[in-house]
């Protein structure tokens, strides 16, 4: 095992995955010669060169149309857009016409487009800059969406979308890229629909992902001394959902809380409580709790924007509310 960060783990997936298969390019702003504004891709270009890292001009509709047309004639293109919150005017492209080639050509067409974005908050980057952009795709069929948490998962998870022949929406949590943990040196890949439970407990199940499952650590390690265990899965992947992690937990806790660096309207966890009520309505003990921003536009003041984001604290008092007796 190799102690990396966030950053350097994208990287080394998009090197090894390069290196293995000449038909993976990669391309956009700045991620050539100056090795991205995050410096997540320094040393590609001088390695692989400009045909196969290219810096684009500054247009996310077409960096993403550029790529869905190399992805349909053969290549498997690596795409990256600066800021998630731009991918707001490439929507259509992604929409309707990545998600739906292979469907509308009768599987004749194959889209293994990987669209890198850097997501969130806790930046101080500003309303148009720090949004968590994951659930504006998830309402459309023929797209899967990473959401990677650790150094790890970002390894495995981009190598395994860069392989995959359908089109992935890959969201890196930008306030994540400087974290450092343990890598496996051997090759790594992580299956999509995957979720993982970092950390066992028996009286509530908290869900959450990326930056969001480090608060639900926090919480976690705090209430310790209060008697209370917490269970914390990390979904992974948002598309496809792994549920079945999800329930097996709920079984064992009987209660649910998720958390959502997102406003309340139209958030994964809305889904993922939807998909509980479903399967597994009276494991239930106590109504399910989403803890999220509410109706909040990220601020650019550090103390507001603090104050917006979801923080262990607010998981703990979420928790609180439930009234587990130990």
């Amino acid at each position: 095992m190799t102690t990396i960060s966030y950053r350097d783990a994208v990287r080394r997936a998009l090197d090894e995955e390069m290196a293995r298969d000449e038909n993976v390019i990669f391309f956009g702003e700045d991620v050539g010669r100056s090795g991205g504004v995050f410096k997540v891709t320094p040393g590609l270009f001088e390695k692989y060169g400009e045909t196969r890292v290219r810096d684009t001009p500054i247009s996310e509709t077409a960096i993403v149309g550029a790529g869905i047309g190399a992805a349909i004639t053969g290549l498997r293109p690596v795409v990256e857009l600066m800021f998630a919150d731009f991918a707001a005017v490439t929507y259509d492209q992604i929409i309707n016409q990545a998600a739906k080639m292979r469907y509308m050509s009768g599987g004749q067409i194959k889209v293994p487009l990987t669209i890198r974005m850097a997501q969130g908050g806790g930046m101080n980057f500003g309303a148009q800059h720090s949004q968590c952009c994951e659930s504006w795709f998830m309402s459309t069929p023929g797209l899967k969406i990473a959401v990677p948490g650790t150094p790890a998962d970002a390894l495995g998870l981009l190598k395994t979308a860069i392989r995959d022949d359908n089109p992935v929406v890959f969201l890196e949590h930008k306030a994540l890229y400087s974290d450092r943990a343990e890598v496996p040196d051997e090759e790594y890949l992580i299956p999509f629909g995957k979720a993982t439970v970092v950390r066992a407990g028996r009286h509530v199940t908290l869900v959450a992902i990326q930056r969001m499952v480090q608060m639900a650590l926090k919480a976690a390690e705090q209430l310790v001394h209060e008697g209370i265990e917490c269970e914390v899965i990390d979904l992974r992947t948002l598309v496809p959902l792994d549920l079945d992690t999800v329930l097996r937990s709920l079984r064992k806790t009987n209660r649910l809380i998720t958390i959502e660096e997102a406003p309340l309207a139209g958030g994964w966890g809305g889904f993922v409580v939807s998909q509980v009520l479903d399967e597994a309505i009276w494991t239930l003990d106590a109504p399910v709790i989403r803890v999220t921003m509410g109706e909040g536009i990220v601020p650019f003041s550090p103390p507001l924007e603090n104050a917006l984001i979801p923080d262990e604290h607010q998981v703990i008092a979420a928790i609180h509310r439930l009234g587990i007796k130990v």
